[in-house]
């Protein structure tokens, strides 16, 4: 049987190269432990979470999963200092940056004894992170869902990520959801794979039922990549489903922001009551109540692979066993 062990694998001491992508509102501390405790390597999504919630979240899973390994995701669009300082304290082992500088960061996760990750778009990006010494490399594609940095697709971008990494794990991002995808990334030289889309449809997820129910029921040709959603988060490129909201701006002609149809308009509540104007970068965990097929559907090109809603064990172990069959087939 093909082995899944990577040097990716190895520094993290877990038994499966799946990481579960920190999928913005929807991750929580039932799914990072299920993915973690399955073999892979579950994240919590805390950019935006006030310390205190996030060191709870943190520290749930540490009591939960002893000492196997899991991750954190903080954008650096923000000041992100007193929250990692919070979350290393909590226990956070891993610390994976996007969209930004981790530089000024680095010192303290070193400090703490963790290890770190940044998401990268291109070759230069990804020379730089090595030079500052981060520990793993994310390449992220333009397939993916959710906020994208580049413009490549995955396929082209990996092996010139692979090749300026030397010894440095690589995980590949953006259109992969299944146990075929995880090979090819193998295949071309990456440690690993970082999921979303495929996690986003999981029972643990935090998201609205009826949304997953839409995406399972989605093709892969039926998403949107743009800065549409960026009340919140402006100049952002992101991928999300096709929605009322995509089609009306399409129709009105595209007009830039401060002219688009029903813009302002309050289309949907959280469960925690808080309003979602149309147009913001707010996705529909559970709870949401209102219009919340309009509001972003992050998900990416891996939609069309991703065909029902499963425990995160039942994923990761089923993408791991397609992996090994794939991989064994390529070897004959």
């Amino acid at each position: 049987m093909s082995t899944l062990q990577t040097g990716f694998t190895q520094r993290l001491g877990i038994a499966l190269p799946i990481v579960q992508a920190p999928i913005g509102g929807h991750t929580n501390p039932e799914l990072a432990v299920a993915v973690s405790r399955a073999g892979g390597l579950g994240m919590l999504a805390l950019s935006w979470t006030g310390i205190d919630e996030g060191r709870a979240q943190v520290a749930a899973c540490r009591e939960r999963l002893g000492s196997l390994p899991f991750g954190i995701n903080l954008v650096l669009v923000w000041n992100q200092h007193a929250r990692l300082d919070g979350l290393l304290e909590a226990g956070a082992p891993v610390v994976s940056f996007f969209w930004g500088d981790p530089s000024p960061y680095l010192p303290r996760v070193r400090e703490a004894g963790a290890l770190s990750m940044l998401t990268v778009a291109t070759p230069d990006q990804a020379r730089r992170a090595i030079e500052l010494g981060v520990d793993v490399v994310v390449a992220q594609g333009v397939e993916a869902g959710g906020h994208v940095l580049g413009e490549m697709g995955l396929m082209a971008l990996l092996p010139q990520i692979v090749d300026v990494a030397g010894t440095t794990p690589v995980l590949a991002a953006g259109g992969i959801a299944d146990g075929r995808g995880l090979a090819a990334a193998m295949t071309l030289g990456a440690g690993g794979a970082w999921m979303g889309t495929r996690f986003v449809a999981s029972a643990e997820a935090d998201v609205l039922p009826a949304f997953q129910e839409k995406l399972i029921a989605t093709s892969g040709e039926a998403t949107f990549h743009g800065t549409l959603f960026d009340e919140g988060w402006p100049e952002a490129p992101h991928r999300v489903l096709r929605s009322s909201t995509v089609e009306a701006w399409q129709a009105a002609g595209r007009p830039p922001s401060g002219h688009r149809p029903g813009e302002g308009e309050v289309i949907a509540h959280t469960a925690g009551g808080d309003a979602v104007r149309r147009y913001s970068d707010s996705n529909p965990a559970r709870g949401t109540a209102g219009d919340w097929e309009a509001m972003a559907l992050y998900a990416g090109q891996s939609v069309g692979l991703v065909h029902d809603i499963a425990p995160a064990q039942t994923i990761v172990t089923r993408i791991a066993e397609e992996a090994r069959q794939a991989l064994a087939g390529h070897q004959r």
